[in-house]
């Protein structure tokens, strides 16, 4: 009988002891596989290259303001480094904090030394740091994400899908990108019934420049349909430079006007040039159809879930 009592018992320890093995087994089973999820690597192709990096980075450095806007829309903690010279007003309490961010230089003269010291995970730029790309990759992996005039919508909602694979906010993306694309689908309804034509305008110092379809605001005609008083403007990102004569020969029956001046922190206001005694005769003016555009979201932080948004709503509010 006592035999069989501690054959019994031995049996019963062998099985307890192989349990906890197994649970140990399988609890770092799980610790491996997690750990290999957080070091998920992906490889995004973008316009200057292709670049392989672990996805969640979490020590970004980020050039483009249209990308710091939509990681601040998605609630994305990972910015540690962007340039703090004219950050959107919209943006400059969070990301102006020098204390909480490294300053990176400016959107032309980034500062290498200290991002090479920041060690990040992942750099991303756009067209104004273009031509700088191979010294960001020399530091840290390096995405382009600028957005495509030729193709506004396509270009920005590319972006953000890669963005939103990136920090792992694929489907609050696909809301956000669903409640644009419906906030567009009204504008276009709304501008659908209007036969006004509008002229697109930067005004920098007392100069004025003219943007037509697949330009740098070409969003205006090109996706909320628009109609150009003069479409004969030359695509460019820069612009076209015109007069003020130009713009009374012209005669839209609308004027969007984006300040430069604003924008880079000049006192000098555009309105102060821009609507003298030419400019007074046009259709535009006498109908109090001069719109000026907020420069933070239509010339700094352009293709953002936050500026496309606004830029939308701009558009809606001129035809109301």
């Amino acid at each position: 009988m006592k035999k069989w009592l501690l054959a019994a018992l031995t049996l019963m320890m062998v099985a307890f002891l192989a349990a906890c093995g197994s649970t140990e087994e399988t609890t770092e089973s799980d610790t491996a596989n997690a750990g290999a999820e957080e070091t998920e690597e992906m490889t995004v192709t973008h316009e200057l290259g292709e670049t392989t990096f672990n996805k969640n980075p979490e020590k970004v450095v980020v050039f483009d303001f249209g990308v710091l806007d939509s990681m601040d829309q998605l609630e994305i903690d990972a910015v540690a480094g962007v340039p703090q010279e004219n950050v959107p007003a919209y943006l400059e309490e969070e990301y102006g904090n020098a204390e909480k961010y490294e300053n990176v230089g400016t959107l032309k003269e980034a500062d290498f030394e200290a991002i090479h010291a920041m060690e990040p995970d992942l750099i991303i730029i756009s067209g104004r740091q273009a031509e700088m790309y191979e010294e960001f990759s020399d530091i840290a992996p390096t995405i382009h994400m600028a957005v495509d005039t030729d193709n506004y919508m396509e270009s920005f909602e590319g972006n953000m899908t890669t963005l939103g694979e990136i920090f792992g906010k694929e489907d609050q993306v696909v809301e956000e990108l669903a409640a644009i694309d419906a906030q567009i689908e009204e504008v276009k309804a709304t501008v659908s019934e209007s036969d006004e034509k509008a002229l697109i305008t930067l005004a920098n110092e007392g100069k004025v420049s003219a943007y037509g379809a697949a330009s740098r605001f070409g969003i205006i005609h090109d996706v909320f349909g628009v109609q150009q008083a003069d479409e004969g403007i030359e695509a460019s990102t820069h612009g076209q430079s015109i007069s003020f004569e130009y713009i009374l020969e012209t005669n839209p029956d609308m004027m969007f006007v984006v300040d430069r001046n604003a924008a880079v922190g000049n006192e000098a206001s555009a309105a102060d040039s821009l609507e003298n005694e030419l400019v007074q005769k046009t259709t535009a003016y006498k109908n109090d159809k001069i719109i000026y555009l907020d420069p933070d979201f239509w010339y700094l932080s352009g293709g953002g879930l936050q500026s496309v948004t606004q830029m939308v709503t701009d558009v809606q509010t001129a035809f109301e």
